[in-house]
C-alpha cells in the first residue's frame, strides 16, 4: 500500500464509523489506526495508500459522512517521525485488540 496518510477528526463514534466505511468504499486505502478522545466525542481516524487514493477517501467522507469533520488531513510521504507516531498509535490499537478478545472456552 501506499506512502500517504489521510486523518479524519470527527466527533462521535457512530461518525467516526460511518466515515471510515465511506473512506475504505470510496478508494484502496486501509484502516491504520483510530484514536477516540474525551469518552469518544472525538475520533481520529487513519488510512494509508496512495496519495491520489487517500485524498479521494478523505475527501469522499468529509463530504458525505452524518456528521462534518473537525478536521482533515492528507500527508504524501509523510517524514519518519510521523511515521513513527503513528506505528505507535497502530500498535496500542493492536495491543488492546489482543486483550480485548473473549477468552474461548471448552465446551
Amino acid at each position: 500500500m501506499g506512502k500517504s496518510l489521510g486523518f479524519i477528526e470527527i466527533s462521535g463514534v457512530t461518525a467516526a464509523i460511518d466515515a471510515l466505511d465511506i473512506m475504505l468504499k470510496t478508494a484502496n486505502v486501509e484502516l491504520v489506526s483510530w484514536e477516540r478522545k474525551l469518552g469518544g466525542r472525538l475520533v481520529t481516524l487513519i488510512v494509508r495508500g496512495d496519495v491520489s487514493a487517500v485524498t479521494e477517501a478523505v475527501n469522499s467522507a468529509a463530504a458525505n459522512a452524518i456528521r462534518k469533520p473537525v478536521a482533515q488531513a492528507v500527508i504524501a510521504n509523510p517524514h519518519s517521525e510521523t511515521e513513527r507516531i503513528v506505528k505507535l498509535s497502530a500498535s496500542r490499537l493492536e495491543k488492546k485488540n489482543k486483550t480485548d478478545q473473549p477468552m474461548k472456552h471448552d465446551t
